[in-house]
């Protein structure tokens, strides 16, 4: 089940809040309680803002149902039945085997290396960016071929890895990466073990973007871009075969697939 290019609708509209999105597996709904104190799913917080708009994020592994409680004057709880869907699996050689089988010296660094991405993460920014773009809908950083769908999980050089949890569009090394919609970079590495040049574009309440392997990374921690602005260009760095973007979706620790908040892909 992938609905791709598919537009946003009412998923649930009962006695708590009406639910916009995609009740699928890497999906985002959205919803306007604004009578709520907070908003929790599966006994987890969810990220309000100050008028009640909140944004849910399906991961990929997302069981068939799962439970909203928005706490207001009259407490209300519902169930939200969630799309499962069937993944690929991807063989991918010629990668280099240092990132297949990292070193001690190399398990330091990416250990490192994941404690600054989670703190990029973490910040939970106060933006209406990812609110506001999840109902207007994000642009694509860059066009081109899709080379890799979320979900997939890959085969490295004959060895499992975790599964893939982006999107990644093959294009000439050095073309220029735009930002997909509004946000402030909490994250921008030149050089990281597995995603090598690396950004991460905050949207805000615990919404956020990431886009691996680029080959320049031009923009700095703290800076605001606007939907259009150039962030880096596509490379082949890290763990990458050739030059691709791999962009990727965050909310709080569920991952997005891209696919369902942008327009087709042009021809």
């Amino acid at each position: 089940m992938l609905l791709i290019g598919v537009p946003a609708r009412e998923v649930q509209a009962d006695s708590c809040v009406a639910l916009q999105g995609h009740a699928i597996q890497g999906g985002v709904l959205w919803a306007h309680a604004p009578k709520a104190s907070s908003v929790t799913l599966d006994g987890r917080a969810v990220p309000l803002s100050p008028d009640g708009r909140f944004l849910l994020g399906l991961g990929r592994d997302m069981p068939p149902t799962a439970r909203l409680v928005i706490q207001t004057d009259v407490p209300c709880e519902q169930e939200i039945a969630i799309g499962q869907r069937q993944y690929s699996l991807q063989n991918i050689t010629g990668v280099p085997q240092q990132t297949v089988t990292p070193s001690e010296a190399h398990l330091e660094r990416i250990r490192s290396e994941r404690e600054k991405v989670r703190a990029a993460k973490a910040l939970r920014l106060r933006r209406n960016d990812g609110l506001n773009a999840v109902q207007a809908g994000f642009t694509w950083p860059v066009t081109g071929r899709i080379s890799g769908v979320y979900g997939s999980q890959r085969i490295y050089n004959g060895t499992p890895s975790s599964p893939h949890y982006g999107v990644d569009v093959a294009r000439p090394n050095g073309t220029p990466v735009l930002a997909p919609a509004p946000g402030e970079v909490t994250l921008a590495e030149p050089d990281l073990f597995y995603s090598g040049g690396t950004v991460i574009l905050d949207h805000g309440y615990g919404f956020s973007s990431s886009f691996l392997h680029l080959s320049e990374v031009s923009v700095s921690v703290g800076d605001r871009l606007q939907t259009g602005d150039r962030l880096g260009a596509i490379g082949a760095t890290g763990r990458a075969t050739g030059p691709h973007l791999d962009w990727r979706m965050s909310w709080l620790n569920q991952r997005i697939d891209p696919q369902l908040l942008v327009p087709p892909m042009p021809d």
